[in-house]
């Protein structure tokens, strides 16, 4: 389940320049490469790895952001699997560059239809967890259902894993529109742009090319998982035509919790704090993630004035230290008063005498008597 940094997996140090990453990733690509390893899956997954790694490290702001944040931080940019159109072009040139001639011939090959798988290899699932189970981590069992490629038509979905050219784009993959003067092509809705079709379709899987399978596992969710955040189980995704698998990605959703509010690694809990207490300034016990507290009040505490305990927060899930707990005072004041309450009240007001206990005289007067003169 621990995975190694784009750093390890490319065998480069974070000091590393352009020309070295390149020069690392052109040595582990060519090593891995799938043509070079016929059915070796340990070679396709770290072929993989080595292309993620690269594409996140060549481009500078994605390599800023794993920097300082780690793949979590690239997920707003497609969990640093997406490539930026410069990544793109570089990495076709340099494939061109290291297996021209490789194979029968230089640059891209088309590929065989029946080669092409009919789904993606790698697959998500969503799991909830608890705000606590987030806080401190665990472990859970997960069941999930995956696609296995049927046997009988090898992924074809074709009985006897026959393929015809496909009728409807006639074997080009794409069909077009016209729409005035304008012509515009999608992938063919019948063969999803394979160019060929069943012959007849296979009666094990219904011309589906692949049967649901289940199966359970168990992960351990580390200590400040978010909301959002996701974990690669290695090797546990669907399974091609030719028994590779994908990766299952589990993509989390925090349970929100009754008396702390999570805001990044900082938590939020609202304290009621009888008026008295506000003004008097006490000591009250609140509860933390560890254990309780001790607040002590202010003399005049403001409503809603945050009190912060530091390193009191949540875990970072990369190990960044921890956020902080912040305790925010919501002051509480009574609906009815007794006769003996008003009158201790009364006592207390004119103890502070009418400069502190009537502050709005002082301040409105004058805007009293400028308002008077209006209506003279």
């Amino acid at each position: 389940m621990e995975e190694l940094s784009y750093y390890e997996i490319l065998e480069v140090t974070k000091t590393a320049d352009k020309a070295t990453i390149k020069k690392a990733y052109r040595t582990m690509a060519k090593k891995y490469h799938p043509d070079k390893n016929p059915g070796d899956t340990s070679a396709e997954q770290k072929f993989k790895l080595c292309n993620e790694a690269y594409q996140c490290l060549s481009d500078e702001k994605q390599k800023s952001i794993y920097d300082r944040y780690g793949k979590e931080g690239l997920q707003g940019m497609g969990g640093g699997g997406r490539r930026s159109s410069g990544g793109f072009d570089d990495l076709g040139s340099m494939f061109e560059d290291m297996f021209s001639g490789f194979g029968g011939g230089g640059g891209r090959r088309s590929q065989n239809p029946a080669d092409m798988e009919k789904y993606q290899l790698d697959m998500n699932v969503d799991m909830y967890v608890s705000f606590e189970e987030a806080v401190f981590g665990c472990e859970k069992e997960i069941e999930f259902q995956y696609k296995n490629a049927c046997k009988p038509c090898k992924g074809t979905g074709a009985k006897d894993a026959k393929l015809s050219t496909c009728k409807q784009c006639s074997g080009q993959g794409q069909v077009y529109m016209k729409q005035g003067f304008m012509t515009f092509s999608q992938t063919c809705p019948v063969c999803n742009g394979a160019g060929s079709a069943p012959t007849d379709s296979c009666k094990s899987c219904k011309g589906k090319g692949y049967e649901d399978k289940r199966e359970k596992v168990s992960i351990k969710i580390p200590a400040g998982i978010d909301s959002d955040n996701r974990l690669r189980v290695s090797g546990k995704g669907n399974i091609g035509k030719k028994g590779h698998r994908g990766d299952l990605y589990v993509t989390f959703s925090v349970k929100a919790d009754k008396h702390f509010q999570r805001e990044g690694n900082d938590v939020y809990i609202a304290i009621p704090v009888f008026f008295t207490q506000a003004v008097a300034g006490d000591t009250v016990t609140i509860p933390s993630l560890t254990g309780e507290l001790e607040l002590k009040l202010e003399v005049g505490t403001r409503d809603k004035q945050h009190f912060t305990f530091r390193g009191e927060g949540i875990a970072d899930v990369h190990g960044h230290g921890k956020g902080n707990l912040i305790a925010q005072v919501d002051i509480t004041y009574p609906k009815k008063l007794n006769k003996e309450q008003k009158e201790l009240l009364a006592q207390l007001q004119d103890a502070f005498g009418a400069k502190e206990s009537k502050p709005h005289e002082n301040v409105l007067d004058s805007a009293i008597d400028k308002m008077k003169g209006w209506f003279k």
